[in-house]
């Protein structure tokens, strides 16, 4: 099966049923893909706001109504208890399980946030002749934890995590003008270069995904990236909080036809 051409509800249940467990980078072309963030109530106004004030790292898709399961926009049939093969669970900023099922946490004083995710894009860098190094190597893209501050709200504070994508310097500056188009999933890169200027002392060694190479000719392209709570979780320590294992999206409804910048 041609995961690239399925949709996005038969992919969703094919997850929910366990039948799909892989990352979805390359997926569902030319529909939204999206990180998630679950949280009590209590959490949603501060972290609204977390992403309102950070949208190169957390541009804000959808927020389910409390207690909801599915979104007003972009999963208006979806289950996020189910349809994400991989859950993190955090408990005052440590993460302490990995599940494929949140059914058992959910409750109905619960928020959900879809934010806008890089994967998005990669069909119109191909489209552009633009390699995407992970896709051929068949893995998880590389993400970093940066010396770069968010801007707080409330008890989330910490700094932004990036994904990084190879290419020739030429083919970066057509990369920023295709993705100056995708305000919705991250927008432009925030770095190009050296990666030490940024905070991260090895390439070679991301905090999430997997490494990829970088030929001779080639320069690292950051971006910003949806995993930013995760690292942010470590210093806001809510009592819970739930998101997507790194590359293991939400593959929502909306073709990305239907962004607006």
């Amino acid at each position: 099966m041609n995961l690239q051409d399925q949709q996005p509800h038969t992919l969703r249940k094919m997850i929910s049923d366990g039948q799909l467990t892989d990352h979805t980078s390359g997926m569902a072309k030319g529909f939204i893909q999206a990180n998630v963030v679950i949280l009590p109530s209590k959490y949603a106004y501060d972290f609204l706001k977390f992403c309102f004030k950070n949208p190169k790292t957390c541009p804000l898709l959808d927020v389910s109504e409390t207690g909801e399961t599915s979104f007003p926009i972009y999963g208006k049939e979806a289950n996020i208890c189910t349809e994400v093969a991989a859950y993190r669970i955090y408990r005052n900023g440590e993460l302490i399980e990995t599940t494929s099922n949140i059914s058992h946490l959910f409750t109905k004083d619960m928020v959900s946030f879809l934010i806008g995710c890089s994967f998005t894009f990669e069909h119109a860098l191909l489209a552009a002749g633009i390699p995407i190094r992970h896709l051929e190597e068949k893995h998880n893209v590389p993400m970093y934890m940066t010396n770069i501050p968010a801007n707080t709200s409330g008890q989330f504070k910490g700094n932004i995590t990036v994904s990084m994508r190879p290419m020739t310097m030429q083919q970066a500056i057509k990369a920023t003008e295709i993705t100056t188009h995708f305000n919705n999933v991250h927008g432009a890169p925030i770095h190009i270069g050296n990666p030490e200027e940024i905070g991260i002392n090895n390439i070679t060694q991301p905090d999430f995904g997997e490494p990829v190479t970088i030929k001779d000719n080639e320069v690292p392209v950051f971006w910003g990236c949806g995993v930013t709570p995760q690292s942010v979780a470590l210093d806001a320590k809510p009592e819970l909080m739930i998101t997507h294992a790194p590359g293991h999206m939400f593959i929502t409804d909306i073709h990305e036809s239907q962004l607006s910048n």
